[in-house]
């Protein structure tokens, strides 16, 4: 027999960016919640409901649609200055759609609690027009603005003396300056909303990100949470041919996938090491790409990404944070490629980490990432820095621990 329902339980709204980087981990921490008694509901375009892949958590699609897979398309290839504020322009859009619909959806569906990503600014603003709690969902670095500590989307090592501070500030003004048009549309809305500046650091933040991959800092918000990846239980295997050669995981995420000279390159620098390319496209190149990529690799769109790092000797990735935290719980060390967002950022971390090096997608050759892989594979303290994290990242609690804390946070606001 069902448990009745209490007053504190939740009809959780969950407002993102529209993107598998965000929406994936939230569906994880959304099955864990209504494992708890709450009910939850993704509110964005319509379109987005492909993506919600577990059919116990609901979908309100926004009247208007968003053109979603334009909208992919844009942030996969944010060319030069031009591209890039295309891109912010475009974001800003979706941020003002949600501003004017979902309150309205979140209102008929009796929505009374509000998951927010960090990566998504709606989210506050609709809660407290609504007047109902929200706890803010961090699915990648910390979007926290520390003077010690460098922006989150640039490669910048981590120093506090006066220089990198001073380049710190100036990161942060420059970033300021580039999202205006999305700062613009928060601040209008909530002239028109009446509704006063809030401060967000006691609210709860809830992070995918363990401690030891962020850069130290000295001032968290009170209400700010470390955490571990937010995956679902995998017992998933999969079977590798097994003829010696160690094994590298590549992947350039759902959004890069069509980049066939960069994996091309990849799947060269493993065969001049005498490894083996397990390469994950993500859907982005055809057959016949598939066919001309250099030195036997192993391909396919998707493989069951943990399951294949499980076998793997080290991982070639774009810096995507749901991938590179897959490589660290398994250990496993990696090179990284940065193309765009944060995955300079976090791949700069994964470096002061010293579980990988970085190299760049568009200036090294296959020899330099050939280079870099077997320093990576042969020196042990790269995957002895990963393992550390592995540790960690066992013993963080996943998306059981930040579901229970995010309830605990709604229940105390009951």
């Amino acid at each position: 027999m069902r448990a009745p329902v209490t007053p504190a339980r939740r009809h959780v709204a969950i407002v993102s960016p529209p993107t598998a980087g965000h929406l994936n981990p939230l569906q994880v921490l959304g099955g864990e919640l209504i494992a708890l008694g709450h009910r939850v509901t993704f509110v964005h375009g319509g379109d987005v409901a492909a993506h919600i892949a577990d059919d116990r958590i609901g979908f309100a699609p926004l009247p208007t649609s968003i053109a979603l897979a334009a909208y992919l398309k844009r942030l996969a290839d944010p060319t030069g200055p031009a591209g890039l504020m295309r891109m912010i322009r475009a974001t800003a859009g979706l941020t003002r759609l949600l501003l004017d619909e979902a309150p309205a959806v979140l209102e008929r569906i009796g929505a009374d609690a509000v998951i927010a990503d960090a990566a998504e600014p709606a989210g506050p603003l609709i809660a407290a027009r609504l007047g109902i709690p929200h706890v803010i969902s961090v699915t990648g670095l910390p979007l926290l603005r520390e003077t010690a500590v460098p922006p989150p989307f640039v490669g910048w090592r981590y120093r506090t003396d006066p220089w990198g501070r001073h380049r710190n500030w100036a990161g942060y003004t420059i970033s300021d300056l580039l999202l205006r048009p999305i700062t613009q549309v928060l601040e209008e809305r909530r002239r028109a909303w009446r509704l006063a500046e809030t401060d967000e650091r006691d609210t709860l933040q809830i992070a995918q990100c363990p401690r030891s991959l962020d850069y130290p800092r000295t001032a968290l918000p009170p209400g700010f949470r470390y955490g571990g990846p937010w995956r679902a239980e995998d017992d998933e295997e999969v079977v590798l041919p097994d003829d010696g050669r160690p094994l590298v995981f590549c992947s350039l995420g759902t959004l890069q996938g069509s980049r066939r000279a960069v994996f091309a390159k990849i799947a060269d620098a493993c065969a001049r090491i005498g490894a083996r390319a397990v390469i994950a496209h993500g859907g982005g190149l055809s057959a016949e790409e598939e066919a001309t990529l250099p030195g036997d690799p192993l391909v396919r769109a998707f493989w069951p990404q943990r399951a294949v790092l499980r076998h793997s000797a080290a991982a070639v990735l774009h810096g995507g944070f749901n991938s590179v935290l897959d490589a660290l719980a398994a250990g496993v060390p990696m090179i990284v490629l940065p193309i765009a967002f944060e995955q300079p950022g976090t791949a700069a971390r994964v470096a002061h980490l010293g579980a990988g090096r970085i190299v760049s997608p568009t200036r090294a050759s296959a020899r330099d990432i050939a280079t870099a892989l077997a320093d990576v594979i042969g020196s042990p303290h790269y995957r002895a820095a990963a393992r550390r994290l592995s540790g960690e990242i066992a013993t963080a609690g996943g998306a059981p621990a930040a579901a229970a804390a995010v309830s605990a946070g709604f229940i105390l606001r009951a």
